[in-house]
């Protein structure tokens, strides 16, 4: 998920300089930008460091949005992208196909270990998702079972931002402008699989992942099990509530009351596939076997190089469509685009090569150790506010709240701790997503921070985010103190 400004989460104006030398800027630009101020403009970059036009260096420990997973300035992709550029820039699929896609295709179906059959390429997170709903329906639609028209999804979700997407996901922050426009007929939620905070104190986990199946099997029920197209989930919850893993044994519940009902299980892996976790696929970890019909995937497809998203598909999909229409009736000009194919086949390679997946396992293990030990030191000015630190291979969230009464004692005089903390982080020439709304199902508690570095960091990188991290906190909150 990429991050929005809305009016609850901006930066205040006394902690982020930029933001003041932004506005003075802000008639020279022509973008209209997706915040009220004009960010920095970036010069260069090179691995997790991004070199900004006023001489300043950055250290960009989460990626963009969990994009960047093998950092920038790579010389292999780059002489890839360089070299598909020489040779074709572009076809139209619908007319012609390329090499690199192909290639690439085949990569993705392979990484499945039989979970997949087939997949298809768009251009970015948002439309790998619309293009998930579509060939979903499509699979009905063509099987000869056209009277499944519902989706049921979590709150607390992020699927993308385009209308469909916005609508199948339940995001209250992002969802609040365009509420009219969407559709309430087909797609329909459920609880947050957060264990955090609404797990019952008299649950053990078990039971609560009982009550979350039991959930989903009355929704379907509810909308008549023979209208439901499937069930949708983030396997790792990304920035709506900061990396939130689902409880043991969760997706393999959920995904057997669609399989008794012959719906499909379908995941986004748009920010923690494609090796964030630690394996190349979230599922792999956290599914105890239970894999996808059909699952998306961007971000760390690309890595930031190109811009590319896929939807990949099982076996039964692939059927499905392949015994009827045989053709995917969907598609965007840019699809299976030579030059992101061909970045994206180098930055797959490039993670292979490198053993970069293991890498993201052992770092983020030490990302994630060292993170704790600075935050839950005894006599730390944080330590009464910090709620989880959780996270797997690397990425990482931490969650603040400040409903205790120790909090007292300090005035934020109506700003947001979360989008504080990333405008002090960025101060001290550091990138997080600092972000609030995810802690009830209003969007209006609860603060968190994301870490998404490159599967390569190093262990001195480790520690500088970190420190420079821990420093940001102490800083917000001795400025808040009364």
């Amino acid at each position: 998920m990429s991050p929005v400004a809305t009016a609850e989460s901006a930066p205040a104006a006394d902690l982020s300089s930029i933001k003041t030398v932004a506005q003075a800027a802000a008639s020279q630009t022509n973008i209209l930008y997706r915040t009220p101020w004009r960010p920095p403009v970036t010069r260069s970059a090179h691995g997790m460091y991004m070199e900004l036009e006023d001489g300043r260096t950055i250290i960009d420990a989460v990626g963009g949005a969990a994009v960047t997973c093998i950092g920038n300035g790579h010389p292999k992709v780059v002489q890839a992208i360089k070299d598909q550029a020489d040779k074709l820039s572009y076809v139209y699929q619908v007319q012609l196909t390329n090499r690199p896609a192909e290639d690439l295709a085949k990569i993705l179906v392979d990484s499945g270990k039989g979970a997949f059959s087939q997949c298809g390429f768009v251009s970015g997170g948002s439309e790998a998702m619309e293009a998930a709903i579509k060939l979903a329906r499509q699979y009905y639609y063509e099987t000869g079972q056209k009277q499944r028209t519902n989706f049921i999804a979590r709150k607390l979700s992020y699927h993308g931002n385009t209308l469909g997407t916005l609508g199948l996901a339940y995001h209250p922050a992002r969802r609040a402008p365009y509420e009219v426009n969407l559709s309430k007929d087909c797609f329909h939620h459920v609880s947050p699989a957060y264990a955090k905070r609404f797990q019952k104190s008299e649950e053990s986990e078990e039971q609560y992942v009982e009550r979350l199946r039991q959930e989903l099997e009355d929704k379907f029920q509810e909308l008549g099990p023979d209208t439901v197209i499937g069930f949708v989930a983030e396997t790792v919850v990304g920035a709506t509530s900061g990396v939130v893993p689902p409880p043991k044994g969760y997706l393999k519940a959920m995904k057997s009351v669609c399989e008794k009902h012959g719906a499909l299980f379908i995941l986004d892996e748009v920010m923690s596939g494609m090796g964030r976790m630690g394996t190349l696929h979230g599922w792999e970890l956290y599914s105890d076997g239970a894999t996808p019909d059909i699952q998306a995937v961007a971000k760390g497809l690309g890595g930031g190089y190109a811009s590319i998203g896929a939807v990949l598909m099982s076996e039964r999909i692939s059927t499905g469509i392949r015994d009827n229409s045989n053709f995917w009736n969907h598609g965007h000009t840019y699809q299976a685009h030579p030059i992101a194919c061909a970045a994206s086949l180098a930055v797959q390679n490039v993670i292979i090569d490198e053993d970069l997946i293991a890498k993201a396992w052992t770092q983020g293990e030490k990302f994630g150790a060292y993170l704790r030990n600075r935050l839950l030191a005894p006599n730390t000015p944080a330590l009464p506010f910090v709620f989880d630190v959780r996270g797997n291979g690397c990425f990482w969230g931490v969650e603040f709240d400040f409903s205790g009464s120790e909090a007292a004692a300090y005035d934020f005089k109506g700003k947001r701790f979360g989008p504080l903390l990333q405008a002090q982080c960025f101060e001290n020439c550091l990138i997080i997503l600092g972000m609030s709304g995810g802690a009830n199902l209003e969007g209006t508690e609860g603060e968190h921070a994301i870490f998404a570095p490159p599967y390569n960091i190093t262990d001195a990188e480790i520690e500088k985010v970190v420190d420079l991290f821990v420093k940001s906190v102490d800083e917000v909150l001795s400025d808040a103190r009364r």
